[in-house]
């Protein structure tokens, strides 16, 4: 009497929790065993695909059967080979190793009896079926999921600041989380500036909650979801492209690829590495009064606390307390502080100077345009290189993606250029707002904001020399708005000077003053 386990597997994941196919099997194996007086001795069920026999229950059922050699049981019984395999080459195999330990695997559907000859070309078509089926599945769900990248849909699961939705029509796309897509927006518009290295912006965006490692920022940073653009890979003769997605970007266009610019390293920005403590913001930005050599800072332990000091790098001795450099730079920002006389005229200068420069955006474009037709240009004369046969079709194709490329890049920064619109009285009401609250923002604000600040203002390292704060150079334009250290003080001064002295002079010699020297 032939003794024989029963294989049951599910094709689908539906399947296996509805347990439907399960039963049925179980069923049509036990009917098929009665009839043919073959006794059961066990049910293996499996819940994996058949594309490999990379599967629990079978790895286990196979090492049980090799360990007892066909002693036990000699048939292994499944409904049809598609619930056996669906990859042809690893069933032949596997119907080998079987035999080869006295097992001998059969559908109670398709029987085949092997020792004919002729029943092979059956079995191979038994297992070449559903190979077929599967793969045409899988060949049809590839052309569908390409389609849908081509129409700028988003296929997985949204990147961090996405979340994936469905429409009140059943259409499933990602949709910008608000306070997520903040930190994304805020992560580029950094690495725009140049103003950190891209690893410390990441552990700031870190400390807003993004939790990301190098590795994945440095993707997040290249990928064109967060511009509203869609990768469609390349295949066959068909190049990569970027298509317009159908979701809603985070970051425009030329925000994003001035980024990868930086990335790339096109385009080099001095980035500054903030390493210095809460109590010392002037660490690094101060030079001796002595020997000119730069100052840094530094805690002493005292006897109840800590004490900072800044001092200078050489031997020379000299040495500050951090509290009071401090305090008299809060001072020094005084001159800052808008004055009512001026701040019409500022309005009036500022308006007049951008509406005189605004012809360097017009050149940028010309540029932009340029750099466009130049690509196009170059484009073309590689497809008549390639009609004249000067070029074979795969250099061909390597100068248009790379043609392409370029193309999408300016273009993208042509629509940022013109895309760009100023509310000018805004701005320079909001610019007068910040100045006029400068100390508050200065004290209030962490070490970050301070060298803000201060690197805003002076070009150049301050000397502090226990006192007063001086500069070889300041910003000119605050040069020019406050008349700091300006030649045009000291004229208006004279001027006030030599008119009360010729007022002395006229009054002394009992004269009237004349019409002139009314007029001055």
């Amino acid at each position: 009497m032939k003794t024989a386990d029963l294989y049951v597997r599910v094709s689908t994941d539906e399947q296996a929790d509805k347990g439907y196919s399960i039963r049925s099997q179980e069923e049509v194996l036990r009917k098929y065993c009665g009839l043919q007086s073959i006794t059961v001795r066990k049910v293996i069920y499996e819940d994996y695909s058949a594309k490999t026999f990379n599967r629990p229950a079978w790895t286990d059922m196979l090492g049980k059967l090799k360990k007892e050699k066909g002693r036990l049981v000699n048939l292994l019984l499944f409904v049809k080979w598609d619930r056996f395999s669906r990859n042809a080459g690893d069933a032949y195999q596997m119907i080998n190793i079987l035999r080869k330990i006295g097992v001998e695997p059969q559908s109670v559907e398709q029987p085949l009896d092997l020792s004919i000859p002729e029943n092979k070309m059956m079995l191979a078509f038994y297992l070449a079926a559903p190979e077929v089926e599967n793969d045409r599945r899988a060949l049809n769900t590839f052309y569908g999921m390409r389609r849908a990248r081509k129409e700028g849909r988003y296929l997985t699961t949204g990147p961090y600041g996405y979340i994936n939705r469905t429409t009140d029509g059943g259409k499933k796309m990602i949709v910008p989380v608000e306070s997520k897509a903040d930190v994304v927006k805020w992560a580029f518009e950094q690495v725009a500036k140049g103003t950190f290295q891209v690893d410390d912006i990441r552990r700031q965006v870190n400390a807003q909650g993004m939790n990301c490692s190098k590795s994945n920022f440095y993707t997040l940073l290249r990928n064109p979801v967060y511009c509203g653009k869609i990768v469609v890979p390349a295949y066959r003769d068909e190049p990569q492209q970027l298509v317009r997605g159908q979701h809603e970007p985070i970051v425009t266009e030329s925000l994003f690829y001035e980024v990868q610019d930086i990335l790339n390293g096109k385009r080099r920005i001095q980035m500054v590495k903030m390493t210095t403590a809460d109590n010392l913001p002037l660490r690094g930005l101060l030079i001796c009064p002595h020997c000119g050599k730069q100052l840094t800072g530094s805690a002493s332990k005292g006897r109840h606390n800590y004490y900072y000091y800044y001092h200078c790098i050489s031997s020379c001795g000299v040495r500050f307390k951090a509290e009071t450099a401090n305090d008299r730079m809060l001072n020094e920002l005084n001159k800052y502080l808008p004055k009512n006389e001026v701040v019409g005229l500022y309005k009036t200068v500022i308006k007049e100077i951008f509406f005189n420069q605004t012809g360097s955006q017009t050149d940028g474009r010309k540029e932009l345009l340029n750099q466009i037709q130049a690509e196009n240009d170059r484009l073309s004369k590689a497809r008549k290189l390639l009609l004249d046969d000067a070029i074979d079709s795969n250099d061909y194709k390597l100068i248009k993606a790379e043609c392409e490329n370029k193309l999408l890049s300016l273009e993208a920064k042509l629509t940022g250029f013109s895309a760009k619109s100023y509310d000018l009285s805004d701005c320079i009401d909001k610019a007068l707002t910040n100045l006029s609250r400068l100390q508050i923002a200065y004290s209030e604000g962490d070490t970050t904001v301070k060298r803000s600040i201060i690197g805003s203002i002076y070009p150049e390292k301050l000397c502090f020399d226990g006192t007063d704060y001086r500069t070889a150079k300041i910003n000119e334009a605050a040069q020019l708005i406050y008349l700091i250290n300006n030649k045009l003080e000291a004229k208006k001064n004279r001027t006030k000077l030599d008119f009360s002295s010729l007022s002395d002079s006229v009054a002394g010699a009992g004269l009237e003053p004349t019409s002139a020297s009314r007029r001055i």
